[in-house]
């Protein structure tokens, strides 16, 4: 039987399978430029099993791709904490639990619209 699963894994994986009686990995290594897609693919799918569980071991795996993508694109951990200060200080945190509910306004704002129309807000 072939199980076909097309994604990315973490590095002892395939070291995992080949280890158990009957089974073989087939894999092989990207280049940087794929690798950079399948980790945004690797980040939807870990936030949505953290969504599922709501459990650390699931947000220990967000963390890890975060890390990654991190890694790839040789952004610093200071780097992101000044940006997320910057942005806590000009828009606030997520503290007070605040829910939007609607925006009125006296003309179409187009920009809005698309951004409210993105496929992954459907969600």
């Amino acid at each position: 039987m072939k199980y076909t699963y097309n994604k990315l894994v973490r590095d002892k994986i395939p070291e995992e399978i080949n280890h158990m009686k009957g089974r073989k990995a087939t894999f092989r290594i990207m280049d940087d430029e794929e690798y950079a897609k399948e980790l945004n693919r690797k980040l939807l799918e870990e936030c949505n099993e953290f969504i599922e569980e709501n459990s650390v071991e699931e947000l220990a795996d967000v963390m890890e791709v975060v890390e990654a993508i991190m890694k790839l694109k040789n952004i610093q951990l200071d780097e992101v904490r000044k940006v997320q200060k910057n942005k806590r200080n000009k828009k606030g945190a997520f503290d007070e639990k605040i829910y939007l509910e609607y925006v009125e306004e006296e003309k179409r704002n187009l920009n809005e619209e698309k951004e409210l129309n993105k496929s992954w807000r459907k969600i």
